[in-house]
This record gives structure tokens, sequence and C-alpha cells, in this order.
């Protein structure tokens, strides 16, 4: 294959590449181990530290187009409360989040045999979110006054005793947004509740200050803090896979890069020797 043609390399080729390199290590089903990360210990510390019983809060702050980054985490944080018979109140603040939890939480109650209603549930969606956020610190079932199904607040096993921030353990917001902030500013600054986040990698190093304040107990980093997650409750998923994934595409990009420019300066020097 000629320079000329190499520098006018149809881009479909490209994409087809990029298609195997993503392609290929999820269907293999291969997973990465991704280290240790204290941010993600100290998330799975704090739980594992919860009496049973103890609710955890997952708000499912996140629309489809981060749903690779962040329903990994998701499913570990569940898996790992539920799995430790704590209860977990599942809400969001973003329209579109409602059945991405009712996902989540359903795949892993049905994993671990356990009961809408009574070890989990969706409280759904509820707009105003910096409302909402103040708003349960004094009473949660004013602003969540049915689940996602239409059942009454107070009807509920999950929620039973369950009145405002003194009542939970821990909140975990997983965010593609800037709601991290609002719970860290109202729930936890205001209403001294527990808070932990988990948001998509481009957005990680806005939380570090509230880390190293200790205004967030931890936080899981995109993809790789789902991974991180998945190992240590013993429980490869997603994350672990979609670590792969990212990691072969991530090479194969650096390797066309190293390929156009080669091709580039290698086409230069040609017409530099034909002048």
């Amino acid at each position: 294959m000629t320079l000329d043609r190499l520098l006018h390399l149809d881009r479909r080729i490209i994409f087809a590449l990029i298609a195997v390199a993503v392609g290929v290590p999820l269907a293999s089903g291969a997973r990465i181990d991704p280290g240790r990360n204290r941010r993600s210990e100290d998330v799975y510390n704090h739980i594992e530290q919860l009496k049973p019983g103890s609710v955890v809060v997952i708000a499912f702050d996140y629309g489809p187009s981060s749903m690779a980054e962040l329903q990994p985490m998701a499913v570990a944080i569940a898996r790992h409360a539920l799995k430790r018979n704590l209860r977990v109140v599942g809400l969001t603040l973003d329209a579109a989040a409602p059945i991405l939890m009712e996902s989540v939480l359903n795949r892993v109650g049905e994993e671990l045999g356990k009961e809408d209603g009574v070890d989990y549930v969706n409280l759904g969606f509820n707009p105003g979110y910096t409302a909402v956020i103040v708003g349960m610190g004094t009473d949660i079932s004013a602003q969540y006054r049915t689940d996602f199904k239409g059942r009454a607040y107070g009807s509920l096993e999950a929620t039973r005793g369950l009145r405002n921030y003194d009542d939970i353990g821990l909140v975990v917001d997983l965010a593609s947004s800037n709601t991290p902030t609002a719970w860290v500013q109202f729930a936890h600054l205001r209403y001294g509740a527990k808070v932990a986040a988990g948001v998509t990698a481009v957005m990680a190093q806005d939380y570090y200050p509230y880390l190293q304040s200790k205004q967030l107990i931890g936080l899981l980093n995109g993809m790789k803090g789902a991974a991180e997650y998945e190992k240590l409750v013993n429980a490869p998923g997603d994350g672990m896979g979609g670590m792969v994934a990212q990691s072969c595409s991530q090479v194969l990009i650096i390797l066309l890069v190293v390929f156009g420019n080669t091709v580039y300066f290698l086409h230069r020097r040609r017409l530099r020797r034909n002048r």
C-alpha cells in the first residue's frame, strides 16, 4: 500500500478497528484487575460498618448517556448493601433515571432473594433538587409521598422509621451533573448526613477538595471506580469488563496516532526529496 493511500485511509477501516477493540473484549468476558484505591475503599468500609437494617440511600442522578460508567457502580453498591442486610432506598433528581434505577434494584434484588418494598425500594423522581435535598432533612415522606409503583411511603417496610437524614447511614450520589455538590452543601453541611459520590471520570477532579475536607467520605471515579468496587465486593461485572474494552480501545487509539504521524512525516520527507 503506497504512502498516498495510507495518508487517505478510509475512515471506515478505523471505525471497524475500534469496533473490534471494544467488541471482542466485551464478548470474551475478559476482566481486568483495577488495583486498589483508598477513595473507593472508604465507601466500602463505611457500608461495612453499618448495622443490619440501616438505610443506604442511592441517588441515581444520571441518565442513559452515562450508564456505562455509573450503572456498574449502582449495581455493585446495591449488591454490597443488600448482602449485608441493609435497606436500600433509591431515589433520583434526574427525570430520565427511574427506569434505570428500577432495573438495577430489581436485578440485584432478584439475585440475592430480596423483596421489593421490604429490603429495597425505588422512590422515583422528584423535581427541584435543591428543595428536595433540603426538604429531606425534615421529612422525607413529604418529598416522596409514594414510590415508583404508587405505593404509599408509610406502607413500605423499606421506609419504616425513615424520617430524615438522622435515620440514614449513608447517601451515595451517582451523578453525571453537579448534584454531589448540592448533597454536600445541604445534606451534609446543614444536616450532618454522611455523603459519598460516584461520578464520571471527567468530573472526578472537581470533587477532590470535598474529599480533602472530609465533606465526602469517599469517591468512585468513572469506570475504574466501578471496577474497584466490584473487586471489593468480589463480584466482577460490567465495570471490570468495561475496563478491558476501554484499555484496548485506548491502546488502539495511541497506535493509530503513531501510525498517522509516521505516515504523514514519511510523506513530507518524500515530497522534499522530489523537490
